[in-house]
């Protein structure tokens, strides 16, 4: 058993503590140049809330729920005759595996955004949304305060 400084068990070893230890792969994506209608059919198929948008296989900008609602459905404009190049949400923020879950959430805060894209020499490997990291974070606390309860 490995313990701390403090003769206690630590708990927190083999917990993720990099987004490279939370993020989910495959990471479901779309061409730039499929509609918005195939896109959402792609969302919900998926049950995804964001997709990681390609031009020629790399990735290169993001299309949420949010960016269909209010650039096409709000607008009135047929889904089925805009490309989701013409509402995705540029530039692409993106992480490597290593950074740490506090960063990417400091990030995300900074930046606005939900969803982060992780890529490796260039290549995407994983995405990890707001909602992993505060997971991750709150079994950290919650294992951090275990021994005092």
């Amino acid at each position: 058993m490995t313990t701390t400084g403090t003769n206690r068990p630590n708990l927190l070893r083999g917990v993720p503590s990099a987004v490279g230890g939370i993020m989910k792969s495959p990471v479901v994506t779309v061409d730039s140049e499929s509609t918005v209608t195939e896109v959402a059919k792609v969302m919900a198929r998926n049950h995804v809330g964001g997709l990681v948008v390609t031009i020629e296989g790399k990735p290169a900008a993001m299309v949420t729920e949010r960016d269909i609602l209010e650039r096409v459905v709000a607008t009135g404009a047929d889904a089925s005759r805009i490309s989701v190049k013409r509402i995705m949400s540029r530039p692409l923020i993106t992480v490597g595996r290593n950074l740490s879950i506090i960063e990417a959430i400091m990030l995300m805060r900074r930046k606005k955004i939900r969803r982060l894209p992780v890529l490796e020499e260039g290549r995407l490997i994983g995405i990890v949304t707001e909602r992993d990291l505060l997971k991750a974070i709150a079994l950290h606390v919650f294992l951090s305060f275990r021994p005092l309860m």
